[in-house]
């Protein structure tokens, strides 16, 4: 058996969701509500960019803070399984036509050599990556768990959980089947527009997790949106704690808190203050281990009981919660 794996080349593959870039107007600001409020590490501060990561992440970073004009999302970053499949997928992009740019290792502190694109059909700003620095907490934070990054603090933040992105109607069907064809994210959950065809949400995963990326259709026909990203705490009742903190220093809620029937978990919709980026509080949800899953598909009549089995429900039509969104943008 061990000369049979030693052999065998299933390809490049992502290991997981990594971290997000996120530009920000007040970098001050979005720093008390990530790092204060959220408890997340603060492991390097050079200028106008900070780093961070939850309590559960011996990795370098998760979210990478940038005071910038414009509140936009620089990039997306994945963790490739193995150090040469960076080279591998940017060979198969080149051979695709796709264009990619290298990014040395430093540009991002405390990673190494990454290959940066936009993702056919929604413009969106991957970067893959394989090589990342694990550097010990402070010792006035660090944990006496190993297998955590240092104390539990603030509202408990363990780790980044997934990415929620949008892209036209138009443009969703292309850009959801490239990265299932492409970076192997397999559909867990999705639904369909009326005509039965269009892709009008998709939940997919490269993990045991329903969804470590989520491509929803854009009522608006934009490309390259955030919709949300999400960051995981360890249990339901630690969501509801957060929005009971999280009131009391007057952030904004988005939606929530309730539970997803898509997914099963625990959601909280806040906005960070400094940027208005949109920031889902995370905990709970099933795992997938089947290797042969079909996709559940969630039928119009059902829907309701996807986006919200409890709690604050989801609006039809594009309120002001859901920005001008389909129903299922923001699970």
């Amino acid at each position: 058996m061990t000369a049979f794996a030693d052999g065998y080349d299933p390809g490049p593959q992502i290991a997981h969701c990594g971290a997000i870039n996120l530009g920000t107007k007040d970098l001050a600001t979005s720093l008390h509500f990530f790092g204060d409020l959220l408890g997340m590490e603060i492991v390097h501060r050079e200028g106008s960019t900070a780093y961070l990561r939850g309590y559960q992440e011996l990795a370098h970073h998760s979210l990478v803070l940038t005071e910038q004009p414009e509140s936009v999302v620089n990039s997306y970053s994945f963790r490739v399984r193995r150090p040469q499949d960076v080279e591998l997928f940017a060979a198969e992009f080149e051979r695709q036509e796709i264009e990619t740019v290298e990014v040395p290792a430093g540009a991002e502190v405390g990673r190494g050599t990454a290959v940066r694109f936009l993702v056919p059909g929604s413009g969106h700003p991957f970067e893959l990556y394989y090589d990342i620095d694990k550097p010990g907490a402070p010792e006035e934070i660090s944990s006496k768990l190993p297998s955590n990054s240092s104390r539990r603090r603030g509202l408990g933040v363990r780790r980044i959980d997934h990415f929620n992105v949008q892209t036209s109607r138009e443009t969703i069907n292309q850009a959801e089947g490239w990265v299932r064809e492409n970076l192997g994210f397999r559909r867990r959950e999705y639904a369909l527009h009326r005509d039965d065809t269009t892709v009008l949400a998709s939940w997919m995963s490269v993990t045991p997790q329903v969804h470590d990326l989520a491509m929803v259709a854009n009522s608006f026909g934009k490309t390259a949106q955030l919709h949300h990203v999400a960051f995981n705490l360890e249990n339901l009742s630690d969501v509801l704690t957060a929005a009971d903190v999280l009131r009391d220093y007057d952030v904004t809620f988005d939606l929530g808190p309730g539970k997803h029937g898509i997914g099963q978990a625990m959601y909280l919709y806040v906005l960070d203050p400094g940027s208005g980026h949109r920031v889902e509080i995370y905990a709970g949800g099933y795992l997938i281990f089947e290797p042969d899953w079909e996709p559940i598909k969630w039928e119009r009549e059902a829907f309701p009981d996807g986006l919200t089995w409890y709690g604050d429900p989801f609006v039809f039509g594009g309120d002001a919660r859901s920005l001008g969104t389909t129903p299922s943008a923001v699970l």
